[in-house]
């Protein structure tokens, strides 16, 4: 299993733990947008120790706290939830879903940034035009954890509301705040990408590692990462997200199901994959 606390982040653990519901891992992308900013007139980026303080120590702020908060600037991160808690940073109505624990994990990403943020002298429309300092490493912490390098409802790339609750019931991956049900933000607005562009002669997606690599109690992170797009195609058959990087019979009924969803049935849909099922399912290089 993945640390519950990112390696390389500040722990400062608030409490008022609580378990998730269980179902697609999910991130979700945040800004603080603690100063409203424009072109004409840009503001000095908020020092990242007073959101330390606000999230870690003050009371509304533990109230809202995301599990990490970063600093895209420098790379500095402070985690106040472990990733199998929920945290409190979205809306949550009565009712419908439960937004703050709706999957295995719903991991939760404050980013240091508002529009037209000034830092050393320079101004920064979108968060992707920023350093995005410690971008690789929580990105990949957040990956360990099964959620899929995806946007089920796209990449953000501007501040407009995008919901679809059936989308985020069903499927895991990344999620802008402006995403999620109930709920009324449209940040972030931006994000860095979730796949490093691959290098010259490096496939994008794991290659088929042969038919005999899949067998009872094999554990591999090509097999988390496997797990994680058969959920995303909506194939997931698991009953439990734990030992999600273990070959097991949810994978092998959730495969089943990847192979009928491409029109094999009989000896051919036997949940053990071949390279043509493979090579389709897109599972991302680890």
């Amino acid at each position: 299993m993945p640390d519950l606390w990112m390696p390389g982040a500040t722990r400062l653990d608030i409490g008022d733990h609580a378990p998730t519901d269980g179902g697609p891992a999910k991130a979700v992308a945040h800004v603080t947008w603690d100063r409203n900013a424009s072109a004409a007139e840009p503001a000095d980026l908020v020092p990242y120790e007073t959101l330390v303080t606000y999230f870690g120590r003050n009371p509304d702020g533990k109230a809202a706290a995301p599990h990490l908060l970063w600093d895209p600037f420098t790379g500095r991160l402070t985690q106040f939830h472990p990733a199998d808690s929920r945290s409190k940073s979205l809306v949550d109505r009565a009712g419908g879903t439960r937004t703050n624990r709706a999957g295995s994990v719903v991991i939760q990403v404050e980013a240091l940034f508002f529009p037209y943020c000034r830092v050393d002298g320079r101004v920064y429309a979108r968060l992707r035009d920023a350093p995005c300092k410690g971008w690789a490493a929580l990105r990949d912490w957040v990956h360990a954890w099964g959620v899929p390098n995806v946007w089920p409802m796209g990449q953000p790339t501007d501040f407009t509301a995008h919901r679809d609750e059936s989308v985020w019931e069903r499927q895991g991956g990344w999620y802008a705040h402006a995403h999620v049900p109930e709920n009324d933000h449209t940040d972030p607005g931006s994000w860095p990408d979730l796949a490093d562009a691959p290098a010259p002669g490096r496939p994008a997606y794991e290659p088929f590692p042969g038919s005999g690599f899949f067998v009872p109690g094999r554990r591999s992170p090509v097999i988390a990462a496997m797990h994680a797009r058969l959920v995303a195609v909506g194939c997931g058959r698991y009953r439990t997200h734990t030992d999600v990087d273990v070959w097991g019979s949810g994978d092998r009924a959730s495969y089943a199901a990847w192979q009928r969803k491409l029109g094999y049935s009989g000896d051919d849909a036997d949940g053990i994959p071949g390279r043509t099922s493979w090579n389709k399912l897109q599972v991302p290089r680890v």
